[in-house]
């Protein structure tokens, strides 16, 4: 709308000045053209960004709840002129008797009048207003208030069959989310020269997923990987490398297990007062760039790096490297910054600093004139929000760190940083995961568990899955095996994480992950490769499902094609509640719904018929086959955006 308006103004501008050129007004015609031709660019500019705009809200997906918000909205507004911001809510039906939507505002509005204008209404007497106020519209086919005034709202059929149809021709397309922003995701982040363990996992996965949901829905996404690669800790490994590889500047050295190698150099700068002293010289060595020490640091670093990227390219993770170390030269301009602007205090030679509402201060430089996470952690968040200029930026750490990043995050908002009315700075934050005990997830001899570990564990048992089904003997090839190994072992692992909701602790379990039973991604990967088969064994391709959809009705007759069809399309509407709770467990949710809503239009709707004696196709009904292909692609982008990895043979 805006830039309709601007466009009609500019018009009239341009045709004003075409006006005052012809008339010879102007005492300088070079002047004017010069403007008419700034003008003009800006139009033609407009009327491109408007035309792409328009284009690609045809093809998004249309969310129906918002756009039932926007009706009832319109109608609350004409109903009660004089209400401030009066209640909306609009929310699915949870049985059909009660229409597919409901509209609960008027309880609402009758509270509000009774205490702002003391008022008496009844809510019922409200909806009745509601609704009389409904503007014109093609989504609703009829609306009914039951009980002291809920508003049972009943969609059109042919609405809903049309958007069915533009899913089939257009994809699965993101809903509108309006302006293009820029969104950086903090994740996974481990420590160099330790191994990654199971703690790692629901921040990788997590930041993974939220990172793919931002991206479809057409955001900017930068992914950082905020690795711990910076601080006294290099001192002893660096000090026991030159004694352990001396040689280690010319001839890499073969560390082969890190962790022990880190676990050596622990040991000594605990026990050995001489080696302890020379660590700390290295951190001094390290920290004023001297080259030997740089190297030492690097080939460590570099290590560590190797063994991570085993780990992602398992899980399919991608990230961008920015360690502590990315931003060490930052933390003196950050110190100063805080000088300046009069929020330090000196605490025994530390340099500290308190945010109003936390009761721990920040300590910006240690005694000896070392940083700390605290500087670390305030310049990292102080370049994405000033250089990166991020308007979300999403950190996805355990809960743990919960009050040190709302302290950071306040001490951003205070020095002037950033203003959260325009940018969204938010900890997503996670529970900790829980072995079958119910107690932290530990090895049986009381180790933190490696994920690497994990993840190979997962590979065997997906395959003695799959071989006491005994896939192995009939149903799949070699190759078609270990594709559904990998997908059902990789894709378990994640759903178990995403499916539940993040801000709890979680128990991992491989029995009840593998399960093919129940909310699991083994249901939901082989329940998507039965619809996916469906067309297949009738012999449909692709280029005939295509045709179909440009051509075929969608028919909603029966109660359960109906049912399906409004499941599909409530996908906007669950990716736009996420958008704004980073909650993921909601989409599991939604396909687990998906699947089971799905099985129970098979079950009653026959999209192939056969002969029972020869067991020949005697008719398919394609609209039904297209409900199968909306149910597969939506599925399909579900699993895309949860990272999961469907195959077609299972």
């Amino acid at each position: 709308a805006f830039q309709e308006n601007e466009i009609k103004l500019l018009t009239a501008e341009i045709e004003r000045l075409k006006n005052f050129g012809c008339l010879g007004v102007s005492p300088s015609l070079e002047g004017l053209r010069d403007e008419n031709a700034k003008l003009k660019y800006r139009l033609n500019f407009l009327q491109k960004s408007l035309q792409e705009e328009r284009s690609k809200a045809a093809r998004s997906m249309i969310n129906i709840n918002s756009c039932l918000q926007e009706i009832f909205g319109a109608a609350i507004q004409a109903a009660y002129p004089d209400l401030e911001n009066p209640p909306l809510v609009v929310t699915p039906s949870q049985q059909p008797k009660f229409g597919d939507y409901q509209c609960n505002s008027a309880m609402g509005i009758t509270q509000i009048l009774l205490k702002t204008k003391e008022q008496k209404v009844s809510p019922r007497e409200i909806a009745e207003k509601i609704t009389k106020n409904i503007p014109a519209n093609e989504c609703i086919e009829k609306v009914e208030i039951a009980g002291p005034g809920f508003i049972n709202v009943h969609l059109r059929k042919d609405f809903v069959s049309k958007q069915l149809s533009s899913l089939l021709m257009n994809g699965v397309q993101p809903p509108a989310v309006g302006k293009r922003k820029k969104v950086v995701v903090d994740f996974s982040s481990p420590n160099i020269a330790k191994e990654m363990h199971v703690g790692h996992l629901r921040s990788t996965i997590i930041g993974e997923s939220m990172c793919r949901l931002f991206e479809f829905a057409g955001y900017d996404v930068l992914r950082l990987n905020h690795l711990g690669d910076w601080g006294t800790q290099f001192g002893m490994l660096i000090a026991h490398l030159q004694d352990k590889f001396p040689d280690y500047l010319t001839v890499s050295p073969p560390i082969g297990d890190l962790q022990a190698f880190y676990k050596e150099s622990k040991r000594r700068f605990d026990t050995e007062e001489e080696f302890k002293k020379r660590a700390y010289q290295c951190v001094v060595l390290l920290q004023s760039k001297n080259p030997d020490f740089i190297k030492a640091w690097e080939l460590i670093c570099d290590v560590s790096r190797r063994e991570f990227q085993k780990i992602y390219n398992c899980l399919d993770i991608t990230l961008i490297e920015r360690g502590e170390s990315f931003y060490h030269e930052m933390m003196k301009d950050v110190v100063k910054e805080f000088e300046d602007k009069g929020f330090v205090q000196v605490d025994d030679g530390r340099k500290i600093v308190f945010v109003p509402g936390f009761p721990v201060p920040l300590t910006i430089m240690k005694s000896d004139g070392g940083y700390t996470y605290d500087t670390s952690d305030l310049a990292a968040l102080k370049h994405r929000l000033c250089e990166e200029k991020a308007d979300i930026l999403i950190y996805v750490v355990d809960s743990g760190q919960s009050v040190h990043l709302q302290t950071v995050f306040a001490a951003g908002q205070m020095i002037g940083w950033y203003d959260p009315k325009v940018t969204r700075v938010a900890h997503a934050a996670f529970g900790v995961v829980l072995g079958e005990d119910k107690k932290k997830f530990k090895t049986r001899s009381g180790d933190t568990v490696r994920l690497i570990d994990l993840l190979e564990e997962g590979l065997k048992r997906a395959m003695d899955k799959l071989k006491d089904k005994e896939r192995d003997k009939v149903v799949l090839t070699a190759e078609e095996l270990k594709a559904a190994q990998t997908s059902v072992a990789f894709g378990c692992i994640k759903y178990a994480d995403l499916s539940h909701n993040r801000l709890n602790d979680y128990v991992f379990s491989f029995d009840k992950m593998l399960d093919d039973r129940g909310n699991t991604a083994a249901y939901l990967l082989y329940a998507f490769t039965r619809i996916r088969a469906i067309a297949r064994l009738a012999n449909i391709d692709e280029q005939m499902l295509r045709k179909a959809a440009r051509e075929e009705v969608l028919i909603l007759d029966h109660e359960k094609e109906w049912k399906l069809g409004k499941c599909i399309l409530r996908f906007p509407e669950i990716l736009q509640k996420i958008l704004e709770d980073l909650l993921l467990h909601t989409l599991c949710d939604y396909l687990y719904e998906l699947a089971t809503t799905f099985t129970e239009f098979y079950d009653n709707c026959y999209c192939v018929e056969k002969d029972r004696q020869s067991g020949q196709i005697v008719k398919v009904n394609m609209w039904r086959l297209l409900l199968c292909e909306a149910t597969a692609t939506v599925m399909a982008k579900g699993f895309d955006i949860l990272g999961i990895k469907p195959v077609q043979r299972m």
